[in-house]
């Protein structure tokens, strides 16, 4: 098979991407955490606090307990719950499921946390976030910072960064259960983990930026990753110094008068890690569509900048008929844990109920403005139109007619796509029947480009888009669970059926996730929190 039929089927014609005879052996199922064996390893505080707002902390470079913090906010640990799976031999089989802040597909979490560390009291050097048990593994000491600022294009000064976070995806963590799919998975998850760690970091006070490009094979080999097991999907230098300069025109490549080195020379100045780690399967069966699109997505150098510039299309116009201007108001101020611990994912717990027009306001605005970060792709280019945004069929919306919009959240505005109730469109596109949208007032689509940027970016312009949608998904679910609501993420949907609701082929875009968000009952359900 093509990349390219790939990618469509992993879009329009999800069924190609899961043998039709596929058995999911969940007795054999990798662990969603990866577990290091025989490495040092260094203990976080698990005292962790349970209020967090914006900025509460003072722009300092943080200890260890502070550092433990932020990293359980982000990806650790937070609930424990059994989940009951149908089997065709025996009547149940109960799994353990420990939930995360960040949702990921069937609770599998493929991605990974790496960072590189520079702190008062431990050695300099590349650890592991241990997710299971709440603590850092050494797998490489020393200063790295020249390696990363070569193998990441000079994103920034490393020196002045007191970490660089790193977000992998291990590939069988949900190709055993989702065979191929999981492709479009784990770059969703690892972009929902990212979003969750970069509001994390606003409430430490740390400045972040992403890097989407890099010397993947150079980062790689840093982390001591097996590219037939994992690789990096995108790299997040930290730094509480606000004179640090972010992606300046000469970080997209050497600076000039600086020899260009590719990824392996880089590979040749560091002597590889051959760590023992343990996943639990016993049989790993192969994965050659994900090595083979993991392998094109590669990057040796970092000489060629980007084709041009670019953003989202069809952006609306307050001219155009049928645009609707919502109600002015601030940001949402809301303390972050509290919101970060209600994020729920209902199913059928969705309970309908009227919505105002202030509150769907409220929605949009902050799911958009916290949207905005960071990153190697706008550059120097200030806050570029975003190359994700957020499509809605609404019911039930106070002052508003039913129907199917786009906003602006530039103009903070909302355009009629397609009038009336699309509910039951919607319903009838869904592929299963976990999710009744009959019961929900409000179902959003992330749209995206659908030629996925591959000719700026190539195939690395499908990940980087699936993980922008994530990170915008997860930006909306933490404002939906600040105004006491659920959104369910799904990507089990007719996808040419949402397009054509929103219109969104005559502008050149594709439906990239679906999520219901409303009200929801309580569910009927043991949840033990993890936290010290």
């Amino acid at each position: 098979m093509s990349l390219d039929s790939f990618l469509h089927d992993l879009l329009y014609d999800i069924d190609k991407t899961k043998p039709p005879d596929r058995v999911v052996d969940w007795a054999d199922g990798p662990l969603p955490y990866k577990l290091y064996r025989g490495l040092p390893a260094v203990p976080l505080p698990d005292n962790v606090p349970l209020k967090l707002t914006e900025d509460m902390k003072p722009k300092k470079l943080p200890d260890l307990q502070s550092l433990g913090h932020f990293l359980w906010y982000s990806c650790g640990l937070a609930q424990f719950s059994y989940c009951i799976m149908p089997d065709k031999e025996v009547e149940r089989i109960v799994l353990p499921m420990y939930r995360r802040f960040a949702p990921s597909g069937g609770a599998l979490y493929p991605n990974e946390c790496y960072l590189y560390l520079k702190l008062e009291g431990l050695p300099t050097g590349v650890y592991h976030y241990d997710t299971a048990h709440h603590r850092l593994v050494l797998l490489r000491e020393g200063c790295f910072d020249n390696y990363l600022m070569q193998a990441l294009g000079h994103p920034c000064d490393i020196k002045e960064c007191f970490a660089v976070v790193f977000v992998s995806a291990m590939f069988w963590k949900n190709f055993f259960k989702y065979h191929s799919f999981s492709y479009r998975l784990q770059g969703l998850d690892a972009g929902a983990m990212m979003g969750q760690l970069l509001e994390t970091a606003k409430r430490f006070g740390y400045d972040a930026g992403v890097c989407f490009r890099f010397m993947d094979r150079a980062i790689n080999h840093l982390l001591g990753l097996s590219e037939q097991e994992e690789s990096v999907y995108a790299a997040i230098p930290m730094t509480v110094e606000p004179t640090v300069s972010w992606f300046i025109p000469s970080g997209i490549c050497a600076n000039e008068g600086e020899e260009v080195v590719d990824a392996e020379a880089l590979c040749r100045e560091l002597p590889p890690l051959l760590h023992e780690h343990y996943i639990r399967s016993n049989r790993v069966h192969p994965y050659p569509l994900l090595l083979k699109m993991n392998e094109a997505v590669m990057l040796n150098t970092m000489e060629a900048s980007l084709a041009s510039s670019f953003g989202s299309k069809g952006s609306l116009s307050l001219g155009e008929e049928g645009a609707i201007l919502l109600p002015s108001l601030e940001r949402m101020f809301y303390d972050f844990a509290d919101v970060s611990r209600r994020r729920y994912c209902p199913d059928t717990d969705f309970v309908l109920s009227s919505v105002s027009q202030y509150e769907l306001a409220i929605l949009l605005k902050e799911t958009t403005d916290s949207f905005v970060y960071r990153n190697d792709l706008d550059c120097d280019r200030g806050h570029s139109l975003p190359r994700v945004s957020l499509y809605v069929c609404t019911h039930q919306i106070e002052g508003l007619p039913d129907g199917a919009y786009s906003y602006d959240g530039g103009k903070h505005a909302l355009r009629q796509v397609r009038s009336g109730d699309q509910r039951l469109w919607i319903q009838q596109g869904r592929t299963s029947d976990n999710v009744n949208v009959l019961q929900v007032p409000l179902c959003f689509h992330v749209a995206g480009d659908s030629s996925h940027y591959t000719a700026e970016l190539g195939y690395r312009g499908f990940r980087i888009q699936q993980m922008e949608a994530g990170m915008l998904v997860q930006r909306l679910l933490l404002a939906a669970s600040a105004l006491g609501w659920g959104g369910h993420p799904l990507l089990g949907y007719d996808t040419q059926l949402c397009d054509a609701i929103y219109r969104m082929p005559e502008k050149g875009l594709c439906s990239l996730i679906q999520i219901p968000v409303g009200a929801y009952r309580p569910s009927p359900r043991l949840t033990a929190g993890l936290h010290g």
